[in-house]
């Protein structure tokens, strides 16, 4: 375990010390400011850097601005006399608990169970700041030394963890994360307004134990008690916990009502049985509005690491962001490897173009910005300010994926306000450059499907405005895979619409006289659907455009995604049917070479594959660059399925 970090401020006289520019970390950052109390104390597995992008600052600063006197205990050291721990007393309302903006399970480790090279939300990318598991960790540290104090968790990990899940790391089902951390409260998804709503109650005087009926939220109450009645909602009962342990079939079709119902406009509460006690998970509070969302991002951040770090060195995960501009939350895409609608929620909470504007001028008082203005984007860069054309559809409707497998009509994909705000953020007086740098996705602006022709003249113009101004040489893009059959498995479109894209944007590029702005795919292997014979298929048509891939990853199964429960049941949680999936390291060894086909190490081992599976003419195609002879497209699906085992848990 590394040495816990100093707190003490390294130079006196730097105006970054000034301790009420920050959230207090310390005592004497606490007695700095006068407060012989805390109300709330916020537990993190990162560094605390004051800035909208990083969860704990946010929930921080919006208590901050409720009136609470709040402070942070970042990374504490869990391994000794739990000083940290204890460094700050007992809060008047509660604990809140998180593991940080990652789970921390995906932060420390890679697909293949190794461990990642750095820790981004550390010092210097330095491992052993956080425990595996980190939100049951602290929380059962914290039940330790105060059992009589509140503890409240968030967070992704205590949001994706909010029900019986798929822990890849153990290969597990889990129970709620409650029932492990012992926390009194979960937040799921983006904490803002039920944090709200829960201090507003206990601030007039409603007990922690009370706080059942507050939306977004998930309580696991004691054995023997009743649900909270509530008239607004209706109920829906999953599969118990034992019930999925005994039957993956059964968790199956738990996860797919439990997509369901985040996706819908107006969902049902949850109840899950877990042992002898009784599982509530609230529905969300209505998507934010535009003032509410502005309000999250305008409080008074500092947009830095805490001064205490300053000898450490720089905090990898807010270099890559410290001048980039979050513009909206949630994302319709609905992909099946991604968890970002389960949290964020499906309908899209867009700031306000005064509200981005507003961030644009705190980011040029920076003292190392230049000039450039790293990413305008979002979850999906290009889905700002898009929702249903008419409110009744969208209110009704419980598609995964308002733009799978084609667009909805009902989809106002209009890029006008887009790119009225590219356009006014360049313009800004010492913005030299605004890129994009989030993922785009190019099937909302290459379908015809019900968009009017402003819309379609929007489309062509946010391409060539792309092209022109917005992209530092080249673009990233992300088709994900080559075959329609994984991809309808990805929830994503067919491959020929990278195709389209391609020639779409070399067209805009040219146009803006810029003749080099290479588009770069980036693709998945080892997802479930996806067999060797499909990454040889990638492997050929990626060549064949010119592609020597570098920008790859592995699949990892995270709790909450429709890929993840087919890694776990082998079938697909909505119609049943089994999906191959790959489970061996070798397996996905296998798969994964297939990207590198060009490195000379590795040429052996997929030829020795291709004749395996019977497949001559593609490694001859591949490998030696003969002209192939026949069709080279790889048979159907017939390759046998591997079902996970089912029962109980070793």
């Amino acid at each position: 375990m590394p040495k816990p970090q100093s707190s003490k401020p390294k130079s006196a006289p730097d105006p970054t010390w000034n301790p009420r520019r920050w959230l207090p970390t310390t005592k004497a950052e606490v007695d700095a400011r006068g407060w012989d109390e805390l109300d709330v104390i916020l537990i993190s597995g990162d560094a605390y850097v004051d800035h909208p992008a990083f969860g704990t600052a946010a929930v921080g600063r919006m208590l901050e601005a409720e009136g609470l006197r709040v402070a942070i205990i970042a990374q504490p050291n869990w391994q000794d006399d739990l000083r940290d721990f204890k460094k700050l007393g007992t809060p008047r309302l509660f604990f809140g608990v998180t593991a940080g903006c990652m789970d921390s399970m995906v932060n420390r480790y890679t697909a293949a169970k190794k461990l990642r090279h750095e820790d981004a939300y550390t010092p210097d990318g330095q491992h052993g700041f956080r425990p595996d598991y980190a939100t049951t960790v602290y929380c059962n540290i914290l039940k330790d030394l105060f059992p009589d104090v509140p503890v409240m968790i968030g967070g992704i990990e205590a949001s994706l963890r909010r029900v019986t899940h798929f822990d890849y790391w153990s290969d597990q089902l889990k129970p709620t994360v409650l029932a492990d951390s012992r926390a009194d409260l979960l937040i799921y998804g983006m904490g803002e307004l039920p944090l709200r709503e829960t201090v507003r109650l206990l601030q007039r005087g409603v007990p922690f134990s009370s706080l059942t009926n507050i939306p977004q939220t998930a309580v696991l109450l004691p054995a023997g008690a009743a649900a909270p009645k509530n008239k607004k909602w209706e109920d829906f009962a999953l599969f118990s916990h034992e019930e999925c342990l005994a039957d993956r079939n059964l968790y199956s079709k738990n996860f797919k009502d439990i997509e369901t119902e985040s996706n819908r406009a107006n969902a049902r509460r949850l109840f899950q049985q877990t042992g002898d006690r009784l599982l509530v998970i609230n529905p969300p509070f209505p998507t934010m509005s535009e003032e509410q969302i502005d309000a999250a991002f305008d409080l008074p951040y500092t947009r830095l690491p805490h001064p205490k770090y300053r000898k450490r060195g720089p905090i990898p995960a807010y270099e890559m962001i410290k001048h980039s501009i979050n513009m909206h939350r949630g994302c319709f895409g609905g992909c099946s490897f991604c968890t970002i609608s389960a949290h964020q929620g499906k309908f899209v909470a867009s700031r306000s173009k005064n509200s981005i504007l507003k961030e644009v001028e705190s980011i040029k008082q920076m003292p190392d910005f230049k000039g450039t203005i790293s990413d305008l984007g979002g979850p999906s860069a290009n889905m700002y300010g898009m929702k249903g054309k008419k409110q009744w559809i969208c209110d009704e409707c419980i598609r995964p994926s308002c733009i799978w497998p084609d667009v909805c009509r009902n989809l106002d994909t209009d890029h006008t306000k887009l790119t009225d705000i590219y356009q006014s953020v360049r313009e800004t007086e010492g913005v030299k450059h605004a890129y994009v740098a989030s993922g785009i996705r190019y099937d909302l602006f290459l379908h015809e499907k019900g968009a009017s022709e402003e819309a379609k003249a929007s489309h062509r113009k946010y391409v060539d405005e792309l092209a022109a101004h917005h992209v530092p040489g080249r673009i990233k893009v992300a088709p994900e895979h080559t075959s329609d059959e994984v991809l309808r498995v990805m929830r994503k479109p067919s491959f020929d619409l990278f195709r389209k894209f391609r020639d779409q944007f070399d067209a805009s590029a040219k146009k803006a006289g810029k003749e080099k702005m290479p588009v770069v795919p980036y693709f998945i292997s080892s997802h479930p659907g996806s067999r060797p014979e499909d990454m040889a298929e990638l492997a050929l048509k990626t060549k064949d455009l010119g592609f020597r891939l570098e920008q790859v990853q592995d699949f990892t199964p995270t709790p909450m995604t429709v890929a993840t429960e087919i890694y776990a049941t082998g079938v697909h949680p909505y119609d049943g049917k089994p999906v191959f999936t790959a489970h061996t390291p070798q397996e996905k060894q296998e798969q994964r070479s297939f990207f590198f086909w060009y490195k000379r190490e590795m040429r052996n081992g997929i030829r020795k594959t291709l004749h395996r599976l019977g497949l001559p003419q593609i490694a001859s195609h591949l490998l030696d660059n003969q002209k192939p002879t026949e069709d080279l497209t790889p048979p159907p699906h017939i390759t046998p399925v591997r079902k996970r085992k089912r029962g109980k848990q070793r």
